[in-house]
């Protein structure tokens, strides 16, 4: 450990070890990574089919949301990456970058266009290593990002693109590129597997720079919070083996811990809303009210069938997938369903029904949601747990997309081409519209999408600007999920790619890096 590093960047998941990375490209910058969990060379973390372990250990956060009337009463478990790797070590390593829409709506609130979609797209086919069918527009070779359409995938994943077709939703060859820029459509999953073996952010873009003597990587240190001295951020302090230290930042700090940990991490350094700082004796340093609060994330509804004969999951066991609109006036898809090759339910609907133990799931979520939750302290220590409330489905709208979101995948999963792999509709079955309401708070869960937190913007409930600056604080930005504008519609381990190689790009601007 050196006493001052030119760039902190503390979190070592889907956009900072992006950033991580592309700083220490630069010979002459020192860079120091820090991540609070472990090593990531473990079978449950290299093995694709394995990701399942990974939840409820020493590599999850295991956060538990705050029971939420509109579940039922339910706390819903809120897993997340602790581990080299974040979430990209945990996930169920599918590449979705998100709709044309997102993206051009990041660049409004912004008011940048480089948050545009044709920008970002520049930026997509710059970092992937595209292994499927050629299409240049779309899609680039030679880059950090080995991706692939899911290789030799299970019978029941084409029928699943050939049942939603059925319903009148469209094909495509991979669900990254035209398909995302209208009304949707259904493909094979396109994943970060290569020869069965998951392929981290970390692992793509930080642990070949491991030798490098301007990179320091250190696992098992927990940030909790960031050095001020007045308005500039100048290092940042963790915890590691129980004892406290300091280090410097000549340049920036950046965070990239996530929708749940950058807000605290934040707080407890006097930046937010001072109300709530105020009473917990944390002095403010910078009032930004929207630090903890729009939070997002995409609820999730199993819908369950039993095999016929029972086929083993291959990949990372979710391999099709649809995107589709609640309504056919919505501008884009609101809708993304994931088939998983196992069954998928919470644990209250898997005590109402007779679960089999060979199946496959429709997990239907909402990738456009209106409800609103909000990430809080507990208390001004480091070690005080946060509230995390995700507030899920308080919109009336989310349960209207819900309801119909439901009654899609019980056409499609029902429909001819998957006839051959059902033996019965395990759940919901058909219930009536009050059974059906209820069926649903009982079964939402989250598709481990939560972002938000900190977002982008230009009002006054926006934490960063567009160059991912913290605002009335120098030398302090943010690249994860939580300067989201709003969650983006499909999976998010993409988008945050793009968030870490966009804060980079304007770290060396600023810096005058190469």
């Amino acid at each position: 450990m050196r006493p001052h590093y030119d760039f902190v960047v503390c979190g070592s998941g889907s956009s900072g070890s992006v950033a991580a990375r592309r700083l220490a490209e630069n010979a002459s910058v020192h860079v120091l990574l820090l991540e609070a969990g472990g090593d990531d060379d473990v079978p449950a973390v290299r093995n694709a089919g394995q990701w399942p372990l990974n939840l409820d250990t020493e590599r999850d956060w295991q956060f538990v949301a705050a029971p939420n009337p509109h579940l039922n009463g339910r706390s819903i478990p809120m897993n997340m990456g602790k581990v080299l790797g974040g979430g990209s070590s945990i996930n169920v390593m599918v590449w979705s970058r998100g709709h044309r829409n997102d993206w051009d709506y990041f660049a409004s609130e912004a008011g940048d266009p480089r948050w545009g979609y044709e920008s970002v797209l520049d930026i997509y086919r710059r970092i992937e290593d595209w292994q499927g069918v050629p299409d240049p527009h779309y899609r680039g070779t030679g880059g950090n990002v080995f991706v692939q359409p899911a290789p030799d995938p299970s019978p029941v994943a084409p029928a699943l693109v050939a049942a939603a077709a059925h319903a009148g939703i469209p094909t495509f060859d991979h669900p990254n590129g035209k398909m995302m820029e209208g009304e949707g459509g259904a493909a094979i999953c396109d994943i970060r597997v290569r020869d069965g073996i998951r392929q981290s952010v970390f692992r793509s873009y930080t642990y070949p720079y491991m030798d490098r003597p301007n990179l320091t990587v250190l696992t098992g240190a927990l940030v909790t919070r960031v050095i001020l001295d007045g308005g500039r951020a100048t290092g940042v302090e963790f915890v590691r083996d129980g004892q406290t230290h300091r280090v410097g930042a000549t340049s920036e700090v950046v965070l990239s811990l996530g929708a749940i940990h950058t807000p605290k991490a934040l707080m407890l350094s006097g930046i937010g809303d001072s109300g709530q700082l105020s009473g917990f004796g944390i002095p403010t340093v910078q009032h930004l009210p929207g630090v903890g609060q729009n939070l997002q994330d995409h609820p999730g509804i199993g819908c369950v069938w039993e095999y016929r004969e029972p086929i083993a999951p291959r990949n990372a066991g979710s391999e099709a997938t649809y995107f589709w609109k609640s309504d056919p006036s919505l501008d884009a898809p609101d809708l993304q369903v994931c088939q998983v090759e196992f069954p998928l339910a919470s644990a209250e609907c898997a005590r109402q029904c007779d679960m089999p133990e060979a199946g496959w799931t429709l997990y239907t979520g909402l990738v456009r949601p209106q409800s609103r939750g909000s990430v809080r302290l507990s208390g001004p220590r480091p070690n005080d747990p946060v509230r995390v409330d995700p507030n899920m489905l308080s919109d009336p709208a989310d349960v209207r997309a819900a309801i119909a979101g439901v009654e899609l995948s019980r056409e499609v999963g029902n429909a001819a081409p998957l006839a051959p792999f059902a033996k019965r509709e395990v759940m919901p079955g058909d219930r009536t519209e009050t059974e059906l309401l209820r069926f649903i708070r009982d079964a939402a869960a989250t598709y481990w999408h939560q972002s938000c937190t900190a977002k982008m913007g230009r009002d006054e409930m926006s934490v960063v600007d567009a160059e991912l600056r913290v605002y009335g604080i120098d030398g302090l930005r943010i690249a994860d999920a939580s300067i989201m504008p709003r969650v983006t519609t499909g999976n998010t381990m993409a988008p945050s790619v793009v968030i870490g190689e966009r804060a980079a790009e304007l770290i060396g601007e600023t810096h005058g890096l190469s």
